[in-house]
């Protein structure tokens, strides 16, 4: 029976071993509540997409990026990366939205390249740099919070201050720690297959068939998983309660309003800069 209980709850979600205190940095973006670094930008994003210009996501890309460059707390690798990429995904952006511009819509404007039996014009590419910059500019917003949050805060968060029930919160914090895990299987799966010598032969489909071959092993340890995950749920009376004490609490603080105001405030700027500079 305890070598039963034992292997139930080593599958549980592990808690921290003591309350995390916060920590009170203002200029620390993972010390603030992520409800506010999640939601808060939400309507900055509604206002990005209905913005048809290219200065004004621009300025909001840039004041995104800024913010986490300042506050996120961030390694070189990591920022650089988010500044490759984004010029990255705005040139392929600008050149394919270019490209599939109905011609129809820019004839007016002047003609810079002829590719097949596509032209290229300057109407078209201003089209598909402005569908770039919005969609680099929505990127950031979520950068600014998904690269400074927890899920397991974030899934607290929602608990305690938005009421969310906790079975539903719980359930997707548990669905969120089965990622790691099933990654640290895929690999055992493929080791296995390799001290085997499974072979999934030659040919431009063998990735395909050696990827299937790592399916069903993968699905049957998740569902064992799942099941052991569910049962020690059970056994520690999971649900049986319509509230439940949190060994960890997500503090709102008065700065948390400050960054919301801030959100809002710097979006409004961006378009009043943008507005005086046009």
């Amino acid at each position: 029976m305890s070598a039963f209980a034992s292997s139930v709850t080593s599958d549980l979600p592990a808690a921290p071993a003591a309350p995390v205190p916060a920590r009170r940095g203002l200029g620390d973006l993972r010390t603030y509540n992520p409800l506010v670094k999640i939601l808060g930008p939400v309507p900055v994003m509604v206002f990005v997409v209905a913005t048809r210009d290219v200065l004004t996501p621009a300025l909001v890309a840039f004041a995104a990026f800024a913010a986490v460059v300042v506050m996120g707390r961030l390694r070189i690798r990591a920022l650089a990366a988010m500044a490759l990429g984004a010029v990255l995904l705005t040139l392929v952006m600008t050149l394919s939205f270019g490209l599939l511009t109905d011609p129809a819509a820019v004839r007016g404007t002047a003609l810079i390249a002829t590719v097949g039996g596509f032209e290229v014009r300057s109407g078209a590419l201003v089209t598909g740099l402005a569908t770039a910059v919005r969609t680099v500019a929505l990127l950031m917003l979520v950068l600014l919070g998904g690269l400074t949050t927890s899920g397991a805060d974030f899934v607290r968060a929602l608990t305690q201050q938005l009421r969310l029930p906790y079975r539903v919160g719980y359930a997707a914090l548990a669905a969120l720690r089965f990622v790691p895990r099933f990654s640290h299987e895929l690999e055992v799966i493929r080791g296995a297959h390799r001290v085997r010598g499974v072979a999934a032969g030659r040919g431009p489909f063998a990735p395909v068939r050696r990827q299937a071959g790592y399916v069903v092993p993968l699905l049957a340890g998740g569902i064992r998983h799942a099941e052991r995950v569910s049962l020690a749920m059970e056994a520690r009376g999971f649900g049986a309660h319509p509230r439940r004490t949190d060994r960890v609490t997500v503090p709102f603080h008065a700065r948390d309003v400050v960054l919301l105001l801030s959100f809002w405030a710097g979006g409004a700027a961006c378009a009043l800069l943008a507005a005086t500079l046009v």
